[in-house]
């Protein structure tokens, strides 16, 4: 594989408006016909912000010779992987390759603490599955990512991520990253000018692990769902608060302790729910979201209620720094 330049170019102005984001459109659609010719490329395509972006300019580009692949590891949020097919297969008319890997990746990372394995355990796996797909199609070359600069340099001494460590030395795709020195606010400035709906250029970010690095510690099955179900709750209250948009991102995560609680006059062991929201321009520094009572104590209720193995809501009040966005 093909090592490319990390650093992004000092030429490349801050994309704020619809000139700058046209001007690298034009460009990135010629360097890529110049790249990739012919052939054929597999997206590894996740339904952010950042892959949908990458697949819109490689449609624009190749057209036809995009492959995109959606995989689910399991880690996904609820509804997810049938709202990428729906939105990529019928409203974007992609070529798209749908692999249910759930158990796969699980058996991976049974009983793995560690943060950074777990994130190069599930990004290994990943470009496995990719090339599994590639070996059952005709002229793949290229691999294409939907890397973005944050994630160029959180890698560098901080934390791994999927789509830029555990590169196998073996792998035979050269890579495309179209989007790899924008800053998440540059990305959605790109993917408007695109054409691409608002629910998805707007779209909160989520890591290329998914729910994997929000159930904190070892994943289990029970702890993995717990997170899932408080983070639909999470995320419909927000939407009937109206704070979509508004808020960057929002989330729950449920880490691997318990504590003392009582539920219908019983006597319970079960885990918190950490919520975290936060706002920020381009994903460097991030401050905390505040949020009305009223919406703390209906999220309480709901998620003790309605989430089994849960009899605790807590708030992370934590900036970037001293804390990342993510917990792991």
């Amino acid at each position: 594989m093909k090592k490319t330049d990390d650093v992004r170019p000092a030429s490349l102005k801050r994309i704020t408006n619809k000139t700058l984001a046209k001007k690298f459109i034009a460009e990135q659609i010629a360097a890529l016909q110049k790249q990739i010719g012919n052939k054929k490329v597999l997206l590894a395509l996740s339904g952010g912000v950042d892959s949908s972006v990458t697949a819109a300019l490689l449609i624009k580009a190749i057209g036809k010779n995009l492959v995109c692949v959606h995989v689910n590891h399991g880690f996904l949020r609820k509804g997810e992987p049938e709202e990428v097919i729906r939105v990529f297969r019928k409203e974007m008319g992609a070529k798209l390759i749908y692999v249910n890997a759930t158990n796969r990746f699980l058996k991976k990372v049974a009983k793995i603490n560690d943060p950074e394995k777990k994130r190069k355990i599930i990004g290994g796996e990943f470009i496995s599955v990719f090339a599994e797909e590639a070996k059952k199609q005709k002229g793949i070359e290229f691999l294409a990512q939907g890397t973005i600069y944050p994630d160029i340099l959180e890698s560098k001494g901080i934390k791994a991520h999927h789509n830029v460590g555990g590169l196998p030395a073996s792998l035979k795709f050269e890579l495309v990253e179209p989007i790899k020195f924008l800053y998440k606010d540059e990305v959605r400035v790109i993917g408007k000018e695109l054409g691409l709906p608002d629910n998805m250029v707007y779209r909160q970010p989520f890591p290329g692990p998914g729910l994997a690095v929000r159930c904190i510690g070892a994943i289990t099955k029970d702890r993995l769902e717990a997170v899932r179900e408080s983070d639909a709750i999470l995320r419909e209250e927000f939407k009937k608060a109206k704070l979509e948009g508004k808020i960057w991102q929002y989330f729950t995560v449920v880490p691997d302790f318990k504590s003392t609680g009582i539920t219908k006059g019983k006597r319970t062991y079960d885990w918190p729910v950490i919520i975290r929201a936060v706002n920020t321009k381009d994903a460097v520094t991030a401050s905390c979201a505040e949020l009305s009572f009223k919406l703390m104590q209906k999220l309480v209720q709901r998620i003790t209620s309605e989430v089994k193995g849960v009899n605790r809501v807590l708030w992370d009040l934590t900036p970037k720094p001293s804390g990342t966005i993510e917990w792991e």
